[in-house]
């Protein structure tokens, strides 16, 4: 399975990896977040726990994830490796590349090879669990953080 989510952002690179890196921010910024704490820090990152929602229309699905996170400010990317949850085994990486002094292109790549249930594992990463949960929390969670970064930088 693999989701890609990409928006360009009327804002300057640097706020909006700072954005993207700060997740324990998050539920502040984005109503479908639930919680994100860490639950172990190291430099440049550490083990993540997220909580959010997945809208269909006015009822929700709880969703919870728990990951190892790094961040390297040089790359301005974010990255992921899903440690606990039925995503277990996912990776994500976050790209935040300048477009411009006042334009950025963000990107979301999710890939995972599904859970580890036999027979279905490939049909449930494929048809479900990617373009439904994951690209659905992932596309807002990118919309909202570049309108509050959008907002905040003219």
């Amino acid at each position: 399975m693999r989701t890609v989510d990409r928006l360009i952002v009327r804002a300057p690179a640097e706020p909006m990896f700072d954005a993207a890196a700060d997740v324990e921010r998050w539920p502040e910024r984005l109503a479908h977040y639930r919680w994100v704490r860490f639950n172990q820090r190291r430099p440049g990152g550490g083990i993540v726990e997220m909580a959010a929602v997945r809208p269909f229309g006015p009822l929700t699905w709880p969703v919870w994830w728990e990951s190892e996170m790094w961040i390297d400010p040089p790359r301005r990317e974010v990255r992921y490796r899903h440690v606990r949850g039925i995503t277990t085994g996912m990776d994500v990486v976050w790209s935040v590349v300048p477009c411009g002094p006042q334009e950025t292109e963000v990107t979301i790549v999710h890939t995972w090879s599904g859970p580890a249930w036999p027979l279905i594992r490939v049909p449930a990463a494929e048809w479900v669990i990617g373009p439904v949960f994951v690209h659905g929390i992932a596309s807002r969670t990118l919309a909202g953080l570049a309108r509050a970064v959008e907002s905040a930088h003219g």
